[in-house]
């Protein structure tokens, strides 16, 4: 009953926590650079999970083939996709068109379920993820004041790339991974490589304050642990396309918290696209049928796959 209770809130929660990324953004970013702020945020987040592995005895990966699988999910989830959203925007893109970029990731995903994961995308869906797409264009359209330098275009798209390889990746290759061992290794791994980075190109000065401080402790904790952690439980539960519907959810979202935290307005189509939004995940979430004659997911690093 709690488990059950638990797997059907975790959708809401995730979507929850994944809208804040941006609205710790904005109060982090501006006191260091991007590689530098998402290498010191990943390289805490993988001491808290190693410590809190431990403390709970739980298994570790075995096997130097599951290992690199894991690493590789990490890298394109967190190294890939984070730093190139915050690289766009300290590059000059407006959050509102990084949004939208990084929206197109579902229509991606189901595109490639099919061929990659054996999973069956109707027309409904295509349908839903259709209306995704427009409901978060209306949703950020009035914030869409400015997009940056091509540098800033190509880093938006490898952010797109990147969360969209690292969802059907972790499908494919880790779905019966444990989180807390599988989060270590890959925070430790983008950490590293971010720390790489941030070294080679970054002055890597932080100007310590009360706002940076709390910007990081809750992108570490709610972020990087918690909206993670419940995202690799998502992809282990449903198929890889659903999962991915859920952040249409994230941008409008975070309008609607800048508008309770910072008062910002919310316009008439900001409030049509929430609503063409709602519509068009629950378009794709619906249930369908399976064929027989799907194929089946392919062997995962832990036995197989399974929703």
């Amino acid at each position: 009953m709690v488990t059950r209770f638990w797997l059907a809130a975790t959708p809401a929660l995730f979507v929850l926590l994944w809208s804040t990324g941006f609205i710790g953004a904005k109060y982090g970013l501006p006191a260091t650079e991007p590689f530098t702020f998402l290498a010191l945020r990943l390289l805490i987040a993988a001491g808290m999970l190693a410590l809190l592995a431990w403390l709970m005895g739980a298994s570790w990966p075995r096997g130097p083939r599951l290992i690199i699988h894991i690493t590789v999910a990490g890298l394109l989830v967190h190294a890939g996709y984070l730093g190139g959203v915050f690289y766009a925007i300290h590059l000059g893109m407006a959050a509102g068109v990084v949004s939208i970029i990084v929206a197109v990731q579902p229509l991606l995903t189901a595109a490639l379920a099919g061929w990659l994961l054996g999973e069956q995308v109707g027309l409904r869906q295509w349908l839903g993820l259709a209306l995704g797409a427009l409901g978060v264009m209306l949703v950020v359209w009035n914030r869409l004041d400015g997009a940056g330098s091509w540098g800033a275009f190509v880093a938006a798209l490898v952010a797109l790339l990147s969360i969209t390889g690292g969802t059907l990746y972790q499908k494919r290759f880790c779905p019966d991974s444990d989180i807390r061992t599988a989060g270590t290794i890959q925070y430790l791994g983008a950490g590293l490589l971010l720390l790489l980075l941030a070294v080679g190109f970054e002055s890597m000065r932080i100007e310590w304050s009360g706002e940076f401080l709390f910007a990081l402790a809750w992108l570490v904790l709610a972020l990087s642990v918690g909206a993670v952690g419940l995202l690799f439980v998502l992809i282990r539960h449903g198929a890889a396309s659903r999962v991915a519907s859920l952040f249409y959810l994230a941008p409008p979202v975070t309008v609607l918290l800048g508008y309770l935290l910072f008062d910002e307005t919310l316009s008439p189509a900001a409030l049509a696209g929430l609503m063409v939004v709602m519509i068009g995940v629950l378009l794709v979430n619906l249930p369908q049928a399976r064929s027989a004659a799907a194929a089946p997911i392919a062997e995962g690093c832990v036995g197989s796959a399974r929703h």
